[in-house]
């Protein structure tokens, strides 16, 4: 269920490519401000694109247009809702970063499932 959007999510990211040139306007998590405010400002990034939504799924995903960032948002449902999780490229490494706005034991949960899915590899 959620395999399939994550991993399309980790997939963006580059395979770990070489870091490109800056994104201008990439945002980093912000975890001091509020989950709505905060989810707000994400997804209205230049240069965002969310995934298609699978109302199945308590989520939403979104990649950044260079592949080096993508985000996912929980909805009401989700293991650890509220919460934001942000994975990006540094130095040609793939890092998971995330606020937890609730449930905090169910929140690593999440966190150590999408963290994990960086070393995933399609047979």
């Amino acid at each position: 269920m959620i395999r399939a959007g994550l991993t399309a999510l980790l997939m963006t990211l580059g395979a770990c490519a070489p870091e490109p040139a800056a994104a201008p306007g990439l945002l980093d998590l912000d975890c001091a401000a509020p989950f709505e405010a905060q989810r707000a400002k994400l997804a209205a990034q230049p240069g965002l694109v969310p995934a298609p939504r699978d109302y199945a799924e308590p989520y939403s995903f979104y990649s950044h247009e260079d592949g080096r960032a993508s985000y996912l948002i929980t909805e009401p449902g989700a293991p650890g809702h509220p919460a934001l999780m942000m994975q990006k490229v540094v130095a040609g490494a793939v890092r998971t970063t995330g606020c937890p706005y609730g449930d905090r034991a169910r929140y690593e949960e999440l966190y150590a499932y999408l963290d994990g899915l960086k070393a995933w590899r399609r047979k």
